[in-house]
């Protein structure tokens, strides 16, 4: 064969296989016939805030409550250093208990208390029990499980000669032993003492309590008790089963610490991030705007781990120097509503904001990266946005602050995304006025926030469709409609719906607030509810949850005939750009079935069946305590042909994935 004729073959064999391989892999892509509008891949995330004692007494796993005295009465009437703590002297024992401030462990923890054991009991029938202490139910009792590990510490500092025996146990609510350890404090400066409690028996009530067993003077702070199996083994970490709900979702986004928590209830309630790094007996704890505690023990290296346990990118919020306009009450010093930083004091502010990116993107030989590594973590985190503000009012001194942040995090840390405000409302006044700064200041995103309605959701369907793409995106941070039926999560589906359609302006949107603990709530519409024992994912939540694990890159229109009058059906169809999966969700707000007719026609090499996930049941259907799972989703598979006609069941969400030929 001749050197041209051997060419010539070659180049004809490698255009056959080239043709082969672009008709096998048109089998798992989209197709150019077929391909949509490009939407945000992280569209549908979560948003934390410690609102309803969602960190402390819920997602956080400390179970001890007050660990480190620092409840005032300026948080809840009553309260003071000794609250949730109750002093004890078994066996006929004499002791005193005060509290002290002066050479703390921090200053960031100025409170700690002193017990002075005069006697220790001697009777048979408190043998082992005897001494003087104190004991903490925590957040209305401790859950603890046969068989598993609960980390006990504390620190100590000795003020008396001799060293002091000391004894933790965990007990149930009759006094009988569910765990013991013993260890002595012997060092005349602060030390921190750890020991493993493994509980012998079940108990959904237990405490834990500390006992002094020999005579002497000694000083203890920071308290604490976490279960060994906290989510993902973290120290320090989050209560496994609630966490666990949140990642079943698979969030593409953690928006964190707030919420009106950002900036506060007056200028010395700004939620200061510093406060919430390094060890835990330095972070400096508070009373929330919410009016209780936080202790920063969930702060922002506990966040942005949990982000990336989560898969999600984390979004930090930070206070705009100013604090929140419903400010008020006895707490706030110069009077009730916004307060704005000095002027002055910009520049050390902005600083901190320097600060933060360094802690979160520096190396560790960095000042603030090393803060980080000292933490655990060697390498950058990688953040990418930054939020400023939330549902401020957009006042001069507002913007003045703002623009001043803006512009010099803008100049020095390009990379970084900075997503303005629109203020709490869905129009008025400072939405227009945060919309006018963000078009001046050329800002990339814009966070806007409503509480609305069923009806309003159902008419501002078409909300986000006359929005000009050369403006900002939008990140709906907070939203929800008001209840928790399966209506109202309906009713949220068929928004969603838009929200998808709208996914190249609209990036970023969360459901708001979270969780929510049984009995200290104090909004009254929430994602998740939970107690110790028991969670309760609402019909909202699982709406979100389909949603999220459901997300797509890419937008098609026309795939669904809806009648453009019928407000109550809503469809949208997505495609997932790495598996090229079709995805689609189906919204019938009718109280009787709904055909849809559905052409997939534009789509190659589409498998001839689909997983179909519905949610679906009575319009006031509600899940609780008694009845958690009273609505859920049901999956079955589906065979489908190219055309067909989906039966939309009244009340529902459904959804169909469909995946490709190998």
């Amino acid at each position: 064969m001749t050197g041209y004729a051997q060419l010539k073959k070659t180049l004809l064999r490698g255009l056959f296989l080239f043709f082969i391989s672009m008709i096998v892999f048109s089998g798992l892509q989209a197709s150019p016939s077929e391909e949509g509008k490009p939407i945000s891949g992280k569209l549908f995330g979560l948003f934390f805030e410690d609102i309803n004692y969602a960190a402390d007494g819920g997602l956080y796993a400390e179970m001890v409550q007050n660990r480190s005295f620092e409840y005032s009465p300026t948080e809840q009437p009553g309260w003071n250093p000794l609250a949730f703590w109750e002093y004890i002297d078994p066996g006929f024992s004499i002791g005193r208990i005060h509290v002290q401030t002066n050479e703390p462990i921090h200053p960031n923890n100025p409170t700690y208390i002193v017990l002075d054991v005069e006697v220790v009991g001697n009777y048979p029938q408190h043998e082992g029990e005897s001494g003087v202490g104190l004991k903490n139910h925590g957040f209305g009792g401790m859950v603890v499980r046969e068989g598993e590990n609960y980390h006990f510490s504390l620190f100590g500092r000795l003020l008396s000669d001799q060293p002091v025996n000391l004894r933790v146990s965990l007990e149930d609510p009759e006094g009988e032993l569910i765990s013991e350890e013993s260890f002595q404090i012997h060092s005349k400066d602060w030390e921190k003492y750890e020991t493993s409690l493994t509980a012998i028996a079940s108990h959904d009530s237990a405490y834990v309590q500390v006992l002094i067993q020999s005579p002497g003077e000694l000083a203890l702070d920071m308290i604490s008790l976490f279960p060994e199996n906290t989510f993902k083994n973290r120290k320090n970490g989050l209560r496994a089963d609630l966490a666990q709900v949140l990642a079943d979702m698979k969030p593409r986004f953690l928006r964190f610490p707030g919420g009106c928590l950002v900036h506060g209830d007056g200028l010395g309630n700004m939620y200061r991030w510093k406060n919430t790094v390094g060890p835990v007996e330095e972070r400096k704890a508070q009373r929330n705007i919410w009016g209780y505690h936080q202790t920063g023990g969930f702060g922002f290296f506990e966040f942005i781990q949990f982000s990336e346990d989560l898969g999600a990118i984390p979004i930090p919020i930070l206070p705009a120097a100013v604090s929140c306009q419903n400010s008020g009450g006895t707490h706030v010093i110069g009077g009730a509503g916004q307060k704005a930083l000095c002027l002055l004091d910009m520049e050390e502010y902005i600083q901190d904001i320097f600060d933060l990116i360094e802690w979160a993107n520096g190396p560790e030989t960095s000042k603030w990266g090393a803060v980080r590594a000292q933490a655990g973590r060697s390498e950058p985190f990688g953040l990418t946005y930054i939020g400023i503000g939330n549902e401020d009012k957009k006042t001069p001194e507002f913007i003045e602050r703002f623009t001043m942040i803006y512009n010099a995090v803008k100049e020095k840390h390009p990379e970084i995304e900075i997503i303005g405000s629109s203020g709490p409302f869905s129009e008025g006044e400072d939405f227009e006025k945060g919309w006018e700064l963000a078009n001046r200041l050329g800002l990339s995103v814009v966070d806007e926030h409503y509480y609305q309605q069923t009806d309003w959701y159902i008419a501002n369907q078409n909300r986000y469709d006359g929005y000009d793409r050369k403006a900002s995106s939008v990140y709906l941070g907070e939203y929800a409609s008001w209840g928790n039926t399966l209506y109202n999560a309906i009713v949220e589906a068929a928004y969603m719906t838009s929200l998808e359609r709208n996914g190249d302006l609209v990036i970023m949107a969360s459901y708001a607030p979270l969780l929510a603990k049984r009995d200290f709530n104090q909004w009254s519409t929430n994602l998740i509810y939970f107690d110790n024992v028991n969670i309760v994912p609402t019909p909202n939540y699982y709406v979100q949850k389909m949603f999220m694990t459901n997300q797509g890159d890419y937008y098609h229109e026309g795939v669904v005939a809806l009648a453009s009058d019928d407000v109550l059906v809503a469809a949208s169809v997505t495609t997932d750009g790495q598996k090229g999966d079709v995805i689609l969700k189906l919204v019938n707000l009718h109280e009787t079935p709904r055909e849809m007719p559905v052409d997939l026609s534009r789509f190659s090499g589409l498998v001839d069946r689909a997983v179909l996930t519905v949610l679906a049941g009575e319009p006031t259907a509600e899940n609780t305590f008694n009845q958690p799972v009273k609505i859920t989703p049901v999956q079955s598979e589906m065979h489908i042909n190219k055309t067909f006609t989906y039966q939309a069941p009244p009340m529902s969400l459904s959804i169909l994935r469909i995946g490709r030929n190998k």
